[in-house]
């Protein structure tokens, strides 16, 4: 396992690097390979923030939060991590089965079924941006219709999509 613990405007301390050492381990337990964490902490006003990333092979894996309190933060990372690789190793199990759809004959009445089922799942990492971030982003890649993103302003995830004409464009936000 490489750790690398860097900080910006606060100083990564023994206390912390040990802090942290020790909860990876948390992480380290789902992995036979070696894997490379790294992590960032830094401090805005009076918020403590811990950015994680861990990388395994060809898989990233990434976590940011913010509290009062550097340890919570991390913490908190490290919760976030866990369960993103929970959901991954069992997304894998699961379509690493014999009984998978991929094995099962199809006929006329699984084919109509199939066309309406979800075929494809695309993962990307989601950040804090603004909406005119967003818009940039968008433009960069003609190729895609939107992008998903958390508002830096509201915290909440909002989507930027083209509107049919691909001049304008339409922001989707939760209400609640």
């Amino acid at each position: 396992m490489n750790i690398t613990i860097t900080g910006k405007d606060v100083k990564a301390t023994e206390a912390i690097k040990d802090y942290v050492e020790k909860k990876i381990e948390r992480v380290e337990k789902y992995f036979d390979t070696d894997i490379d964490v790294t992590v960032t902490i830094r401090t805005e006003k009076n918020e403590q923030i811990a950015e994680m990333s861990v990388k395994v092979k060809q898989d990233t894996y990434r976590a940011v939060t913010s509290h009062r309190d550097m340890y919570a933060s991390i913490d908190k990372d490290i919760d976030i991590l866990e369960g993103q690789i929970r959901k991954w190793k069992t997304r894998k199990n699961k379509a690493n089965k014999e009984e998978s759809i991929k094995s099962m004959p199809l006929n006329n009445e699984d084919t109509q079924r199939i066309e309406e089922e979800i075929i494809k799942t695309i993962y990307y990492d989601i950040k804090p941006i603004t909406p005119e971030d967003a818009k940039l982003k968008l433009q960069e890649k003609p190729q895609d219709r939107f992008i998903t993103f958390i508002n830096q302003e509201t915290n909440k995830v909002n989507v930027l999509f083209k509107l049919k004409d691909n001049k304008n464009y339409g922001l989707l936000e939760p209400e609640a």
